[in-house]
């Protein structure tokens, strides 16, 4: 055995022992999350898991799981050994924890088949009249890694929800066969709860106006008449669970003052935002490059130049020319107050600052904000980044594979007889397929992956840090999934299937990388489709 095989056959060893421990971690978080009054006894084991897991990853240089370990051991000092575990934290755990299952699934140990543990989510209640469809919505749910339940009745339904809060309901107006007999078994559950749960209400008829405000004011949020089909429930699902938990705003400080810099950290990070406070106006230039904020506040007097002086050299950016900027100052004179915002600023605080006002402006300009960015750099069907910004951001991390000397993949897809798809079913239908696959690939893929919709029926991934062996192995694990995914189409199912190409990174330029990943794909096609090819040098 050379020296090579013989580091590989070392690695390979290494990877498996943070592997296992990652899945002892994923078990021990199971188990907190099936009975939630129990939590706290399992909280010494869990911590205690997982800083095992981070001692072995950081022994073995594997970064993806040393950063999921230590996110996790960081929320854990904020939840107290005698207290249950609260929603709040259980959604900012829940999503290091998903990280950390994808990590797992990303480096395969090639000896072992055996899918890593995939974490499941808080179930989803169904209950529905048709009990057909209740079955056909389970069955789909499974595939996208929910966790469903269907009741017949609205007894079982209350005791459920009594043992285990669901992410979202999915409710038969008329449940039980009774009229509005749904809506007021939702008033009743709704009452149990301090945060409440997100339903969607389905119905045969078309409801008054009192039926729907009725159904708003118990949490409703659709109302869908005609009943749907699956696909667009599960679309509407997703949307209302906490696997989409928002990322916390990156909001940018300048204030030349320490103590008030130091005041307004502390605020914004207790909001649960990311900070990051300078106090040298000189320092604008590399704190835009290094933190790339979302939000900019500026102290409109400072020594040496002012806040709209410093607006206006970040909006001669580019690509800060959107970002929101927020000024703060004492000064209290609304003609100077309006002139400040006419030279690059979007709203004006008084200091001292009310931290309620501050926090709720942040929000309003932060959800505006990223609202404009999403339709300029996102795709409206999918969601998905636009051909555009998946190029740029692939040139992002050709620069960061370079300077880290990662291994970094891109991979092509392409939905197989596509244009049959269409004429056969109709385009509505084969919107839905694009829409279906997306959202197959988000929750599969980590959150560090990049996927776009790069035109058409054709998808682009990018895969930092990533061997073009691993690329490979989960790519195909999610085109074996998608195969088998049944697309509704009216009371008519079907199967759909994809082909994929993945190149490694050589040290060359983004076009001639992805005209390797595009080669490669159409080998797959050659080859009969539905595979996987990974492109050579």
């Amino acid at each position: 055995m050379n020296d090579e095989s013989q580091k590989e056959k070392l690695r390979q060893h290494f990877a498996r022992r943070v592997t296992t421990q990652a899945r002892v971690v994923l078990d021990t978080w199971q188990k907190i999350h099936e009975d939630r009054n129990m939590s706290a006894a399992h909280r010494g084991e869990f911590a205690a898991a997982t800083d095992k897991l981070v001692r072995y990853a950081q022994r073995f240089e594997m970064a993806s799981h040393t950063d999921a370990g230590k996110k996790v051991l960081g929320l854990l000092e904020n939840w107290d050994s005698d207290t249950p575990l609260d929603d709040t934290l259980e959604r900012q755990i829940q999503d290091a924890i998903e990280t950390l299952s994808r990590s797992t699934l990303r480096r395969t140990d090639h000896e072992n088949t055996e899918a890593p543990h995939q974490y499941r989510r808080t179930p989803v209640y169904i209950a529905l009249s048709n009990q057909e469809m209740a079955g056909r919505l389970i069955r789909q749910l499974e595939f996208f890694g929910f966790r469903a339940s269907a009741f017949t009745t609205a007894s079982e339904l209350i005791e459920a929800c009594a043992l285990h809060k669901p992410e979202t309901i999915l409710m038969d107006v008329n449940f039980g066969n009774d009229v509005n007999a749904g809506i007021a078994t939702i008033e009743h559950l709704q009452e149990r709860h301090d945060t409440p749960i997100p339903i969607i209400f389905m119905s045969d008829e078309d409801g008054t106006i009192e039926t729907r405000l009725r159904a708003s004011r118990s949490g409703g949020e659709e109302f869908f008449y005609p009943a749907v089909d699956p696909g667009q429930l599960i679309e509407k699902i997703e949307t209302y669970t906490h696997g989409n938990t928002v990322e916390p705003y990156k909001v940018l400080v300048l204030d030349d003052s320490r103590a008030q810099a130091k005041y307004m950290e502390t605020v914004l990070k207790k909001a649960g935002m990311t900070a990051h406070i300078i106090t040298d106006p000189m320092q604008i230039i590399n704190a835009l490059e290094e933190f790339s904020p979302e939000i900019i506040i500026l102290d409109m007097y400072m020594p040496g130049c002012t806040g709209m002086e410093i607006a206006r050299v970040i909006r001669q950016q580019d690509r800060f020319h959107s970002v929101p900027i927020i000024y703060l100052s004492a000064e209290e004179d609304v003609t100077k107050q309006l002139h400040a915002m006419s030279l690059g600023g979007d709203d004006f605080l008084t200091k001292p600052i009310d931290p309620k006002h501050l926090i709720a402006t942040i929000h309003n300009r932060g959800r505006r904000a990223r609202s404009l960015l999403a339709l300029m750099i996102r795709d409206s069907l999918t969601g998905l980044y636009n051909h555009t910004h998946t190029l740029h951001l692939l040139e992002q991390e050709i620069v960061r594979a370079r300077q880290k000397d990662q291994p970094l993949c891109f991979a092509m897809i392409d939905i197989d007889y596509f244009k049959k798809v269409n004429d056969t079913f109709g385009h509505p239908i084969g919107d839905r397929v694009l829409r279906s696959l997306s959202m197959f690939l988000k929750q599969r893929l980590r959150k560090t992956d990049h996927i776009g919709r790069y035109g058409g029926e054709e998808f682009a991934i990018i895969l930092p840090d990533t061997r073009p062996s691993d690329a490979r192995n989960v790519l195909n694990e999610i085109r074996e999934r998608f195969s088998e995914l049944l697309q509704p189409a009216g009371d008519r199912e079907f199967n759909v299937t994809f082909s994929c190409g993945v190149a490694s990174w050589q040290n060359e330029s983004s076009q001639a990388f992805c005209e390797r990943a595009d080669r490669a794909l159409y080998t797959s096609k050659e080859h009969g489709r539905n595979c996987v090819t990974l492109a050579g040098s």
